[in-house]
């Protein structure tokens, strides 16, 4: 397989009526789909920056903020995971990319599994990192309270939670850097965008739609995820038919960061089996 290093381009498009969608594309020569990347809630496609170098080598490769995050447009909500969605199809319209490895984590995750069932046509393989297809019936309920938290009291009072949540103790103690860059993206995230995020992932439910996927699938969670826990991993493995499934031992919920060699090698493997 033949290595290049390639310079990223930045841009941003019209994608929906007030909404414009912000990009960072490494455009490859080589052939191939085009891996599209979609990031975790209150995160930016800076999430990948440890994982899109190095998959690049090898192909194009599309970080997106989504609908509500970094430099993306942020309109009133409440969002939908399948508008979300939908968002990501027109922007790929837009740069003209025909076929592509959808992945994503968390929410990005919820983004990728719609993305898929929604365009079979041009999705030849799925990647789902700490993610989910149902939050749970708790859900709407437990969403709406992150939410209210962070209007009432702002995102800084979310901070320890998040960083626990995100991150294992002992990552947290050796790289307090990629920690502190998480914790500022977060912190800087708008309010309408987060709250309409929120709302999306609390009314997700696409289980009934795995069964109807056809393409590659492969499924990746830490062991000490708490967010999208392992059950969550294996209840999507059961329901696609021909998944793989991964977990990492002691990964916590953003694995892309704290794991970034066994994302990346995870997948490269997915893409690889959709080269020829």
């Amino acid at each position: 397989m033949t290595t290049t290093e390639c310079t990223p381009r930045y841009g941003n498009e019209a994608v929906a009526p007030n909404v414009n969608l912000h990009y960072q594309y490494f455009e490859s020569q080589q052939s191939g789909p085009c891996t599209v990347l979609l990031h975790s809630l209150a995160m930016d496609h800076s999430f990948w920056r440890f994982v899109a170098p190095e998959l690049a080598k090898h192909g194009s490769v599309l970080c997106v903020d989504l609908r509500g995050h970094g430099r993306s447009s942020k309109p009133q909500g409440p969002y939908t995971i399948a508008a979300m969605a939908a968002d990501v199809r027109a922007l790929l319209d837009r740069l003209r990319i025909e076929q592509v490895v959808v992945a994503g984590a968390s929410m990005g995750g919820c983004v990728a599994l719609q993305f898929a069932i929604d365009n079979p046509d041009i999705t030849r393989a799925l990647g789902l990192i700490d993610t989910t297809a149902w939050y749970g019936e708790n859900a709407a309920a437990d969403w709406a309270n992150r939410a209210a938290k962070a209007r009432l009291e702002g995102f800084g009072s979310l901070v320890g939670f998040q960083q626990t949540r995100w991150f294992g103790e002992p990552f947290r103690a050796r790289h307090p850097q990629v920690v502190q860059e998480s914790v500022a993206v977060f912190v800087a995230n708008d309010l309408t965008g987060y709250e309409g995020a929120c709302h999306a992932m609390g009314a997700f439910d696409a289980r009934s739609k795995l069964l109807g996927l056809r393409m590659p699938v492969s499924i990746v969670v830490g062991t000490e995820d708490y967010a999208t826990p392992v059950a969550m991993a294996q209840a999507l493995y059961q329901g696609i038919p021909g998944s793989r499934l991964k977990t990492i031992e002691g990964a916590r919920h953003l694995t892309p960061l704290e794991v970034p060699k066994d994302i990346t090698r995870m997948l490269s493997e997915l893409r690889s089996r959709v080269q020829h």
